[in-house]
């Protein structure tokens, strides 16, 4: 099982919105979403998605996409953002849920949790456990407060010593997580 988290401090907690883009970079969390679900012809049914959307008019709210139990879509922007707003809304969606919860709650019932830092240790070298949690932050990044908050709970760790786009860290991720899995 592998979860990522994103803390979307812009993202926009109700349907009233014309494009992602405009919706607080809710555009940010349908990336963040497909690097996390998807692979060619098929959904990570082992990978669940959670993003904190920070923005308003009533923060903050978690947003859960789970593969195991996701059902009825497709990958382009439109339907996703139909999809969003629709559970933005109160309605729902297989495998999609929203909820009333922040970021320091959600990592609270979390174990083995890495934040995603350029000046962290790097993943290529650590054992990153059974299970793990990677928590990152959008194209802002995490709140100071909050990230001291989470690496209670966690380490920092790196890709690299650059900064890249949070989807970009989560297909990288992906990528060396599916490296150490034997087939």
């Amino acid at each position: 099982m592998r979860e990522f988290i994103l803390y979307s401090r812009t993202g926009r907690t109700d349907s009233r919105f014309r494009s992602l883009r405009e919706a607080g970079r809710l555009d940010v969390v349908y990336q963040c979403i497909l690097m996390s679900l998807f692979t060619s012809h098929a959904i990570r049914r082992d990978v669940t998605f959670h993003a904190i959307l920070g923005g308003s008019p009533s923060p903050p709210l978690e947003l859960v996409v789970n593969g195991k139990t996701l059902r009825d879509i497709h990958l382009d922007e439109r339907t996703w953002e139909d999809i969003l707003r629709k559970v933005l809304s109160g309605k729902t969606h297989p495998g999609i849920s929203i909820k009333k919860n922040s970021l320091q709650q959600l990592v609270k019932d979390k174990n083995n949790i890495f934040v995603l830092e350029e000046s962290g240790e790097s993943i290529k070298t650590i054992d990153l456990g059974a299970d793990p949690v990677f928590v990152l932050g959008d194209q802002i990044g995490l709140p100071k407060k909050d990230e001291e908050f989470v690496l209670r709970y966690g380490k920092k760790v790196s890709i690299g010593g650059r900064a890249y786009l949070a989807s970009a860290c989560i297909c990288i991720i992906n990528y060396i997580l599916d490296q150490r899995e034997v087939f």
